[in-house]
């Protein structure tokens, strides 16, 4: 068992057995791209399944060595939250397969399938400056959920403002609150938020409804309610709350490069109380040695043999 593990290690840990997984789920990527077309499926479906098999079968096998490769504590694999990743993708592969072969699961099969397309994430381990992206993002979650929240806030006051003021003239993007809101997360790409707040200064029968006139049936032209409107959320939306996600994830992105340099810094004197705990390990042994071979020679004086 030790000889095995040891094995396993070794290939673990070894170059040329990461740029092979590389290079399957470089594949494994081509290949979904490849099944999304309907002739090449109707044509080598068989090809492409046997393919799926062999992927599919290296990718247990990278689990199967690398659990093996943790000796006795094979849970130590799970502490690795990339580790639990490619596990969670292999597992929804084998629930597919089962899922193809049975004509109930039908329906939930197209869930599964999309861990085909989830492989392709994993190409992230080979690069540790795309790894250091997904940590930024993850450990901002919390604090992007904030600014969001916020974000929500303002587009049900301006909202429902919008409906007060313009739903009457511009039913198209104020004629309720859910349009409303909907014409505000468009405004807040800056994607014509122009054209909707000319509608509301000069009427929708004079601007913007050209295409749409049977929906103009209350034209009103409010050109100071939709200046101060419009404007105050642009600025208020896109250079303000938007730039609010900016400054959390570059926050997050300190703290995380923090936590790395913590990491290193900790591994690095870890290493070197390791190496210490060695070399006093072999002095300790090299002076039992040489103890007994004193010993030897003090019992050959003794007996006059020396």
């Amino acid at each position: 068992m030790t000889l095995l593990v040891k094995y396993c290690k070794s290939i673990r840990d070894s170059q040329w057995f990461d740029y092979f997984i590389i290079a399957v789920i470089i594949g494994a990527g081509i290949m979904v791209g490849v099944q999304t077309n309907e002739y090449v499926v109707a044509t080598y479906g068989t090809v492409l399944n046997k393919i799926e098999g062999v992927i599919l079968a290296i990718f247990v096998f990278e689990v199967l060595i690398k659990v093996i490769a943790e000796g006795r504590r094979p849970w130590l694999y799970f502490t690795n939250g990339w580790n639990v990743f490619d596990f969670s993708i292999v597992a929804f592969s084998l629930i597919e397969v089962v899922a193809e072969a049975e004509t109930n699961f039908a329906p939930v099969l197209r869930l599964f399938r999309l861990a085909r397309l989830m492989r392709i994430f994993r190409v992230m381990r080979a690069f540790p400056e795309l790894q250091f992206l997904v940590e930024t993002i993850l450990k901002a979650v919390s604090s992007i959920s904030y600014v969001g929240v916020l974000l929500l806030l303002l587009f049900y006051i301006y909202g429902t403002t919008g409906v007060f003021l313009f739903g009457a003239n511009d039913p198209f993007h104020f004629g309720s609150l859910p349009q409303a809101m909907m014409t505000l997360f468009t405004m807040v790409t800056l994607e014509g938020w122009g054209d909707i707040m000319y509608t509301n200064m000069y009427g929708c029968a004079n601007y913007g409804y050209d295409s749409m006139a049977s929906l103009c049936t209350n034209s009103e032209a409010s050109p100071i309610e939709a200046v101060c409107y419009f404007v105050s959320f642009v600025l208020l939306g896109t250079m303000i709350v938007m730039n609010l996600f900016i400054g959390v994830i570059m926050n997050s992105m300190e703290q995380v490069k923090a936590e790395r340099e913590s990491a290193e810094v900790d591994e690095l004197e870890g290493n070197a109380e390791d190496t210490i705990v060695d070399e006093i390990y072999m002095l300790s042994q090299k002076l039992e040695k040489a103890t007994e071979n004193l010993n030897i020679i003090t019992h050959l004086v003794k007996k006059g043999d020396w």
